[in-house]
């Protein structure tokens, strides 16, 4: 399953990358793949936190917009810089974050993902 896939397609994260620049999503997703909730012990792509990909500035500079678990979440900035630098990492090119204010909900999660929590 893509990481712009959700079990709930009103859910479905968009990632620009996917039809402008579909040869870095792999790359992306990988990379993304290696930050993990330390809370959860999840990454970041299965929880679907990372909501768009994006490359702006005629392709010069990465664009993230991710979301936490909880509005409060306590690893936040650590997660926020922990992704940006991994999508800087993967796509070569400068990268900023932003956090978007999406409420996050179980139904973002990768199927199978939950399931050693009993959620699915």
């Amino acid at each position: 399953m893509s990481p712009a896939e959700s079990n709930d397609p009103a859910k479905k994260a968009i990632w620009e990358i996917e039809s402008t620049n579909p040869d870095i999503v792999t790359p992306v997703e990988t990379a993304l793949r290696e930050v993990i909730d330390p809370e959860i012990g999840l990454n970041v792509i299965e929880l679907g936190l990372v909501r768009n990909v994006a490359l702006k500035d005629n392709g010069e500079k990465a664009h993230v917009t991710m979301i936490m678990t909880t509005p409060f979440c306590p690893y936040a900035p650590a997660l926020l810089e922990m992704t940006r630098s991994k999508a800087e990492e993967a796509t070569g090119k400068p990268a900023s974050i932003e956090m978007g204010m999406e409420l996050w909900d179980l139904s973002y999660m990768e199927e199978g993902a939950g399931a050693e929590w009993g959620l699915f």
